[in-house]
């Protein structure tokens, strides 16, 4: 199994969060609170919660700070995004995907070649020798592999991301 599949597995395993949120201020917390004197911290641990909890608390905070950046970027630019282009080996993983479309209300989509990053250094230097004409060219070698569009009920997404504020707000140390 990969690390994406276990840990998609860890995270299904549990209806939900159970009230557990992990921030990863693990080095301070960055855009869009700025806070390098802030902790990290798991919140709403009980005898209840399992390791599986953890996991998915963690994929979940991967999403809420997605969410947190996008509405700072979208508060900057004055525009709304409508849909997320995502990549990279998290990417693999289906539940952070859903989830991701869920907090953020939108469509997130996902490449067939999941590690665009580094595909985009290559075409770079294929343009600077002349593979490729130009940047149009190099955009028809995009695939989409899948669409995950939001499925969670609005009220419960808000839920979820106020009580993940709520965890933030107890770690800054500002």
């Amino acid at each position: 199994l990969t690390c994406a599949s276990e840990s998609e597995k860890m995270a299904i395993s549990v209806k939900d969060n159970a009230g557990v949120y992990f921030v990863p201020a693990l080095v301070g917390l960055g855009a869009p609170y700025w806070d390098q004197n802030a902790r990290g911290a798991i919140f709403g641990i009980t005898r209840g919660t399992s390791g599986n909890h953890i996991v998915r608390a963690a994929l979940e905070a991967m999403c809420y700070q997605t969410k947190d950046v996008l509405l700072a970027m979208q508060k900057d630019s004055g525009l709304k995004i409508k849909d997320l282009k995502i990549d990279g080996g998290a990417s693999m993983n289906n539940f952070l995907c859903q989830f991701q479309a869920d907090i953020l209300g939108i469509n997130v989509v996902r490449p067939k070649v999941t590690e665009t990053t580094s595909l985009g250094a290559a075409y770079l230097a294929g343009l600077a020798v002349g593979y490729w004409r130009d940047s149009k060219e190099i955009k028809k070698c995009w695939e989409r592999d899948r669409i995950f569009r939001p499925k969670m009920k609005k009220e419960t997404a808000s839920k979820y991301y106020r009580e993940w504020f709520d965890a933030v707000k107890r770690i800054l140390a500002k």
